[in-house]
C-alpha cells in the first residue's frame, strides 16, 4: 500500500504512535488509508451541509474495508464575493485548493481519495489535484439547491426563482420597474436552502461535467442537495473508491483526451457556464491532455444544444434531475454517435454501460436530439483582431437579435467604472461595452461581471447592448456577454487599445469579433500605451499575477 510509507516497519513506530494519538486502532492503521477532502464551511450555502455528505462517504469507505481520514479544503462563495475586492480571490482560490490537496496527500501517504466539493472553483480545483497526484479518487459533490418559489401575489414573474433573479431585480429597481419591497420578496425566497445555486451556473456545470468525465458517479451533477438520494450517492462513492483502489484505477486512466472531448460535447448540449472553458483546459493540463479553444469550437459546431436551463431558460437543475439527469442527455447525444462510449469510468463500467438504462423523461427539459434548440452548442468561441487568441460566449443565453451585433465602443477600465455608468444611465442602446484590465493578470484574478450584466438585464438592455471583457462572466449571466478576451489588456492585447466610439462587430454565428480600426492606427496607439499599475501589489494575488497564464490556456500556473 502507498500508505506503508507512513505506517509499516519498526522505523515507522513513531508514525504509528501519532496515528494512535488520533484514536486509530492497529486494525484501522493496517487498512488502506483513504483521505476524505471536506470543503465544508459556514459561509458558502453550497457547502454548509457537506459534513453530512462526508459522514456518508466515511460509512461507504468503512463498508469497503478502508479507514477514512478527513482533512479540509477552502471554498469561496462567488455570489458573496461578487462586486467587491473579494471576487479577485475567487478564481485564484482554485490553485490554492489544488496545491493544498497535493500537499496533504503527499505529506501523509494516503492510498486513495474521496473529494467532496460543490461550488465554483472547488470542483475544478479538486479535479486538478486528482489528476496531479494521480491516485484512485472519486468526486462526490453536495448537490444543487432547489429553486426558490415566489408567493403567488407576484403575478408578473415566473414562480421559480434563483440567485440570478435577485441580481437582475437590482437592475429593475434601478430602472424603476420594481419596488424595493418587491426586491425584498426576491431576496427572501430565491435561495431556499443549502446546495449549489439552482441554475446551470458554474458550480452545477462543473458537477455535471465531473459526471461526464467519469470522475463522479451517475447523479453527481443533478441529485438535489436536500434529497436522501444524495446521502446514498455519497455512501456509494465511498464504496467506489475502495473498488478503484483494488483495481488501481487512477484519475489519468479515466480523464483521457476522449473523456475531455465527451465533457466538451455534453457542455455544449447542456449550455454550461462559460467558466467551463477556463476549468476544463486547466484540469486537462494537469492530466497531460491538450485542450484548447479551437477544439472546443470544433466540438460546438457539431453538437446540438438540447437544454435551456436558467439563466438561458426557465428550467433549473431539479428539472434536469427529474427529466433523467446528465445520463439522459448523454443518451440523446449517443443516438448521433457524438460520444466516446467505450471509456472506463469510476463506476468500473464504461460510459456506454452507465447510460444504458437512462431515459429522457421530459422532452421539454431535455430536447430530443432530432429537435434541438440549435444545431450548434451552447458555448461559442469567437476570434478576430480584437481577440486573436479567442474569447467565449454562452450563445444559448443570448437573444436571437443579438447573435450578430455592431456598435460603438464604450470603454471602461474596471468593473466599478462600468457599474457606476450603468446605474447612472450612461450606457447607450446599441453600444458595445468594453470592460478591460480584469483578466487573470490585470484583475488580478479575472473577476466575474455578474453585477453589470444583471443590472443591464434588469433594466431591459440585454437585447440592445453587448458586453466584452478580458475578465469573465458568471454562469448566471445571460445576454451578449463575451468574456475571456485574449490576450488581455494587461499583457498588451488589442483590447487595451480600444477607444470610445470605435466600431466593433460581433458575429456569434460565424464566430468572429472585429475591431474596425486599421492595423496602422492600432500600432500607433500601442506605441503610446503604458500598462496600468496593478490594483493589488502584495500578498497571494501579487504572486498569482506573476505566475498565471492567459484565459485561453485555462489561466493555469506555468
Amino acid at each position: 500500500m502507498r500508505s506503508d510509507r507512513v505506517k509499516k516497519g519498526i522505523e515507522r513506530s513513531p508514525h504509528r504512535s501519532l496515528l494512535k494519538a488520533l484514536g486509530y486502532t492497529d486494525e484501522e492503521i493496517q487498512n488502506p488509508l483513504i483521505g476524505i477532502v471536506n470543503s465544508q464551511n459556514e459561509i458558502v450555502p453550497g457547502h454548509l451541509h457537506l459534513d453530512t455528505i462526508v459522514e456518508a462517504v466515511k460509512a461507504g469507505v468503512r463498508m469497503g474495508g478502508g479507514t477514512p481520514i478527513e482533512f479540509p479544503a477552502i471554498a469561496v462563495c462567488d455570489g458573496i464575493a461578487m462586486g467587491h475586492v473579494g471576487m479577485h480571490y475567487s478564481l485564484a482560490s482554485r490553485e490554492l485548493i489544488a496545491d493544498s490537496i497535493e500537499a496533504m496527500t503527499m505529506a501523509h501517504g494516503f492510498d486513495a481519495l474521496v473529494m467532496v466539493p460543490n461550488c465554483d472553483k472547488v470542483v475544478p480545483g479538486m479535479l486538478m489535484a486528482a489528476a496531479r497526484v494521480n491516485i484512485p479518487t472519486v468526486i462526490v459533490s453536495g448537490g444543487p439547491m432547489l429553486a426558490g418559489k415566489m408567493p403567488q401575489k407576484q403575478k408578473s414573474c415566473s414562480q421559480d426563482v434563483s440567485l440570478s433573479t435577485v441580481f437582475e431585480a437590482v437592475g429593475a429597481v434601478t430602472a424603476g420597474t420594481m419596488t424595493e419591497e418587491e426586491l425584498y420578496e426576491y431576496e427572501e425566497h430565491a435561495c431556499p436552502g443549502c446546495g449549489s445555486c439552482s441554475g446551470m451556473f458554474t458550480a452545477n456545470s462543473m458537477n455535471c461535467l465531473t459526471e461526464v468525465l467519469g470522475m463522479g458517479l451517475p447523479g453527481n451533477g443533478t441529485i438535489p442537495a436536500v434529497y436522501a438520494e444524495r446521502i446514498r450517492l455519497a455512501k456509494k462513492a465511498g464504496m467506489a473508491v475502495m473498488e478503484a483502489l483494488k483495481k488501481n484505477m487512477k484519475p489519468r486512466d479515466i480523464m483521457t483526451k476522449e473523456a475531455f472531448y465527451n465533457a466538451l460535447t455534453v457542455d455544449m448540449a447542456l449550455g454550461c457556464s462559460t467558466n467551463s472553458m477556463l476549468h476544463l483546459p486547466a484540469i486537462a493540463y494537469e492530466a497531460g491532455v491538450e485542450l484548447n479553444l479551437d477544439i472546443a469550437n470544433t466540438i460546438s459546431e457539431k453538437t446540438p444544444n438540447l437544454c435551456k436551463l436558467s439563466p438561458a431558460g426557465s428550467h433549473h437543475i431539479e428539472d434536469l434531475y427529474q427529466a433523467g439527469g446528465v445520463q439522459a442527455v448523454m443518451k440523446e447525444l449517443a443516438k448521433k454517435d457524438l460520444l466516446h462510449l467505450d471509456l472506463i469510468t469510476i463506476t468500473g463500467k464504461t460510459v456506454g454501460d452507465n447510460i444504458q438504462g437512462a431515459m429522457n423523461r421530459n422532452p421539454n427539459v431535455i430536447r430530443p436530439i432530432e429537435n434541438p434548440y440549435s444545431t450548434t452548442g451552447g458555448i461559442a468561441v469567437l476570434k478576430g483582431n480584437l481577440a486573436p487568441d479567442g474569447c467565449v460566449v454562452k450563445r444559448s443565453a443570448v437573444a436571437e437579435e443579438m447573435l450578430q451585433h455592431q456598435g460603438p465602443a464604450q470603454v471602461f477600465d474596471s468593473e466599478e467604472e462600468v457599474i457606476q455608468a450603468i446605474l447612472g444611465g450612461e450606457i447607450q442602446k446599441g453600444s458595445v461595452v468594453v470592460i478591460r484590465y480584469e483578466g487573470p493578470k490585470g484583475g488580478p484574478g479575472m473577476r466575474e461581471m455578474l453585477s453589470p450584466t444583471s443590472a443591464l438585464a434588469g433594466m431591459g438592455l440585454d437585447k440592445d447592448v453587448a458586453l466584452i471583457t478580458d475578465g469573465r462572466f458568471s454562469g448566471a449571466t445571460r445576454g451578449a456577454s463575451i468574456g475571456h478576451i485574449s490576450p488581455e489588456a494587461a499583457e498588451g492585447g488589442p483590447i487595451a487599445f480600444v477607444q470610445d466610439g470605435d466600431l466593433i462587430s460581433i458575429d456569434m454565428i460565424q464566430g468572429t469579433i472585429t475591431l474596425h480600426v486599421s492595423k496602422e492606427e492600432l500600432d500607433n496607439r500601442k506605441q503610446h500605451w503604458k500598462p496600468k499599475e496593478p490594483k493589488i501589489k502584495t500578498g497571494y494575488l501579487a504572486r498569482y499575477a506573476k505566475l498565471v497564464t492567459s484565459a485561453s490556456t485555462g489561466a493555469v500556473f506555468k
